[in-house]
């Protein structure tokens, strides 16, 4: 399926922090009146812990999902819960269609592997919206091969730019 202009990436490199970005044009494109589904990232803020991942809010509902394991699993260093993540995209699933652009917080290992936010990311493609990600380069091949055809964005100004052509 060709998704030339409707999906774009940020990729999680520069000085331009990607979470800030989206939630900056979840906030403009409500502003616009504009349905916008999908899922923030949030940082948990808790010392001792190997990575971030903390929350996944819901843009239409405000509902935070709990994103993080107290202990990591014995194979990883990773606090990351799949199974949270898996529950954030349900409560997306029936939202998707209606909406007029889709927002999801990142593409990564989980979404690599046909798990956590796939489906979400899935649906968005199928119903052709506008779809805005984040990727960091250890998982950009996979996205390239998920999304062959997306944009993708180093910084701001590409941002803008995309949503000015994604608009049309």
């Amino acid at each position: 399926m060709q998704t030339t202009g409707r999906i774009a990436a940020l990729l999680r490199i520069g000085a331009d922090d990607p979470e800030t970005l989206l939630a900056g044009t979840v906030a403009a494109w409500r502003a616009d009146g504009l349905r916008v589904a999908g899922v923030l990232a949030e940082p948990h803020n808790l010392p001792g812990f190997a990575c971030g991942a903390g929350y996944l809010r819901d843009i239409e509902t405000g509902a935070a999902q709990r994103i993080f394991l107290e202990s990591a699993p014995v194979t990883t260093v990773c606090h990351l819960d799949a199974a949270g993540v898996e529950t954030a995209c349900r409560a997306l699933a029936d939202r998707i269609a209606a909406s007029d652009r889709v927002v999801l917080s990142k593409f990564g290992k989980l979404e690599a592997e046909g798990g956590g936010l796939a489906p979400a990311f899935r649906a968005a493609i199928a119903a052709g919206k506008p779809l805005l990600t984040t990727v960091s380069e250890k998982h950009l091949d996979a996205w390239r091969s998920f999304a062959p055809d997306a944009e993708l964005l180093a910084d701001a100004p590409a941002l803008d730019a995309w949503r000015a052509k994604s608009a049309a």
